[in-house]
């Protein structure tokens, strides 16, 4: 297909032309919905040539904010990022050995700080056709080599920060040790003067970017996002979340994660929005960031300062969008009513919805108490939830609408997306009006996505991207959703894309859904309920074999202050006092039939629970879970007594 084929890109921006107005792209996807056939039409190609990042980056206003620094107030603007990003590709170049062409396609991994340096630093990877393997910092050095391993690194790139790690990491058990290029810190930007050309073919299907999955089962994959699909994934959040060049982006989340990168990185810049930067996530931090364009200096003056924070000149425009996952919103609900009065009165101005455009909660749950006490503290600043992953960026989405911010729900799917439900018992797709049996009985089924903003596939492993994908080309995500009306919500008002019945996530096919007496049970509407109590601050629900049901329901829960008395005889809340909260709740045969109270529920980076290491790390082996069941005559017959199973 014509439109389809690689072609020379050349940018050229003066920046001594007078600064033009600000203008966002408008992409132009098809509208998709849940029963159409999706095609990659030579229209939707065209929009996407038409709108590239550096293309897009080159219409900015040269003398436009693009990079903030939150602790040290540096600023970077767009005419200095194209410059700096043309002089990093051309390093790239000579420390490789590599020409315009032969660099295409080699993976270049990165130990880059958090900012304007890992910025220009991914864009030189993106600009060179090169495929960008940005690296945790706080992964162990076994790690870190497996991922240089495994996608046989051409060159390694590490700031001064982390020098220390790449030595450890380049010492021993490389197949082949990657070139070692340290790079220099950028500490002001290029002088904004002359032409800056960036060639290259922005669309070449060899360049990209590649992120490492968990590897919550196996050893992590490589997940190879070309930059078209990278540049769909931006354009699609464009459309829905409506970035602005006025919008001014708060970043605290890490940077090898889909979240990170293209929610706040990509598709700001590719809207002309600024990204003030923050990391890693310190909660005071955040609230004094947050207050600082609503008092006045002297007013924190004397104030605790506990984080080492100064509030400075970039800090005095408002935060208009803050994307992080839940964990981080339970954390600053915990700890605002404790600030200093002037930062709690100020913070409280700054997530109201006229300034605080936009609050975003995804990567894992978001527990309905969390959504409604945020909610109560912002003055009716309901939070934004969505579904997506490593594979496929962001593909579905509550609407910008307070109507379409239904609780439980992750929306619709977002532009250029299009989802199914296919039931995994029969492989039979659940067609729009089919969510429900003759019985009234809701169907689940996976989801399923395509379109171009799905991953081209597993890096070298032909065996694993087989296997995720459906022979008509869906990829199966292994989440298991029902579809369903939610009133008020899908009327259009939040965009086109935004109608009809709503997705409602019910957890990992191999996780989170227990199959316990012939009923399949949500893990995740369990933990909903759960974390709604005021005994409970944190939880996991699992499933555990059971000789008589299959499956049984256990709870692993994180006890409040409230809930450290709450017991009989001012004991520790136990199983007992759990089944009393839940059986006005839950149907009997959901509530959990064990408990197991931790003082802490590992996460990783992106606030998401292994499952299945907490389950061996808490229960072990099936004679350990057998003696903590509650099995015992006395304890069933309590339960019957009190409406239990």
């Amino acid at each position: 297909m014509r439109a389809c084929r690689s072609h020379l890109f050349r940018y050229t921006l003066s920046l001594a032309r007078r600064p033009q107005p600000k203008s966002i792209f408008k992409p132009s996807f098809p509208q998709i919905s849940c029963d159409h056939s999706f095609s990659t039409t030579p229209a939707a190609m065209a929009a996407l040539q038409r709108s590239a990042f550096f293309e897009a980056m080159q219409q900015h206003d040269p003398e436009t904010t693009a990079i903030v620094h939150s602790l040290s107030g540096r600023s970077f603007q767009y005419g200095s990022l194209l410059h700096d990003v043309a002089a990093a590709k051309a390093r790239l170049l000579s420390a490789t050995g590599k020409t315009e062409r032969s660099i295409v396609g080699e993976r270049v991994a990165f130990l880059v700080e958090n900012g304007y340096d890992y910025v220009v630093t991914l864009l030189s990877c993106l600009a060179s056709n090169a495929i960008a393997v940005p690296l945790a910092p706080s992964f162990p050095a076994s790690e870190l080599r497996y991922i240089i391993n495994h996608s046989e690194a051409l060159v390694l790139l590490t700031s001064k920060k982390f020098s220390h790690i790449a030595q450890e990491v380049l010492k021993e058990g490389l197949d082949k040790a990657p070139i070692d290029v340290a790079l220099e810190k950028i500490t002001h930007g290029a002088a904004p003067n002359g032409l800056v050309q960036l060639s290259g073919d922005a669309h070449n299907a060899e360049g990209g970017m590649m992120l490492y999955t968990s590897g919550t089962t196996a050893r992590p994959k490589g997940v190879l996002l070309p930059t078209l699909v990278l540049s769909a994934q931006a354009h699609s959040l464009l459309e829905a979340w409506q970035y602005t060049p006025t919008d001014h982006l708060l970043h605290v989340l890490p940077l090898h994660h889909i979240h990170g990168t293209v929610n706040a990185v990509l598709t700001p810049l590719l809207a002309g929005s600024t990204i003030e930067f923050m990391f890693p996530f310190n909660v005071d931090s955040v609230w004094k960031r947050f207050a600082a364009p609503f008092i006045a200096q002297d007013e924190v003056k004397g104030q605790p300062d506990g984080d080492g924070m100064q509030i400075n000149e970039s800090m005095k425009k408002p935060i208009t969008f803050f994307t992080v996952v839940p964990t981080v919103w339970a954390r600053m609900l915990q700890t605002h009513a404790a600030l200093p009065m002037p930062l709690l009165k100020g913070s409280k101005e700054a997530i109201k919805r006229e300034n605080l455009r936009l609050n975003i909660s995804g990567s894992a749950a978001l527990p309905t108490p969390t959504k409604q006490a945020w909610s109560e503290l912002s003055s009716g600043n309901t939070l934004l939830e969505r579904f997506g992953m490593t594979e496929v960026g962001m593909a579905l989405s509550c609407g910008l609408t307070d109507h379409d911010r239904v609780d439980g729900s992750v929306g619709w799917p977002l532009p250029s997306v299009e989802a199914r439900l296919v039931d995994p018992d029969t492989n039979e797709e659940i067609k729009a009006g089919e969510e429900t049996t003759s019985e009234g009985k809701e169907r689940s089924g996976e989801v399923q996505l395509r379109g171009p903003t799905v991953f081209k596939g597993y890096w070298r492993n032909p065996e694993a991207t087989k296997k995720e994908f459906t022979p008509d080309g869906w990829f199966k995500t292994g989440d298991i959703a029902v579809r369903k009306i939610a009133p008020g919500a899908g009327s259009g008002k939040s965009g086109s894309w935004a109608t009809g019945p709503a997705y409602f996530i019910h957890g990992r096919k191999s996780a989170d859904i227990i199959k316990t007496g012939g009923e399949k049970v949500s893990a995740l509407e369990i933990e909903r309920e759960l974390l709604s109590l005021p005994e409970v601050r944190e939880c996991a629900v699992v499933g555990l074999p059971s000789e008589t049901w299959g499956q049984k329901a256990a709870a692993i829960v994180v006890l409040s202050p409230v809930g450290a008395t709450a017991g009989k005889g001012g004991k520790a809340w136990g199983a007992m006092d759990m089944r009393r909260a839940l059986k006005d709740k839950l149907v009997a045969y959901k509530i959990p039939q064990d408990l197991q109270v931790v003082e802490s529920i590992p996460r990783n980076a992106m606030g998401k629970i292994n499952k299945k290491q907490l389950v061996e790390a808490v229960f072990g082996d099936q004679q350990k879970i057998r003696r903590r069941s509650i099995t015992t005559a006395e304890e069933r017959a309590r339960m019957k007594r009190e409406g239990g199973a």
